[in-house]
């Protein structure tokens, strides 16, 4: 990262080690990411938790997810 805010796919790639999303993952993010409620959903194998995960990255400050 250049020392500026990271982005989402910054953020894909460097922790997450993937170079691109997945179908739909990039739009979840981006409005889980802006604080719109969101309710995604996707088959299994296709990638949700990353789209609760990688938000709370973006995001400043803690974030509390529950999931069953």
């Amino acid at each position: 990262m250049d020392g500026g805010a990271p982005t989402a796919l910054s953020l894909l790639k460097d922790i997450f080690g993937y170079d691109a999303f997945r179908p739909l993952q990039a739009d979840i993010v981006d409005a889980v990411a802006t604080g719109e409620d969101t309710l995604a959903i996707l088959p299994t194998g296709g990638g949700k938790s990353l789209c609760f995960q990688l938000p709370a990255l973006l995001r400043p400050g803690l974030t509390v997810v529950i999931s069953p």
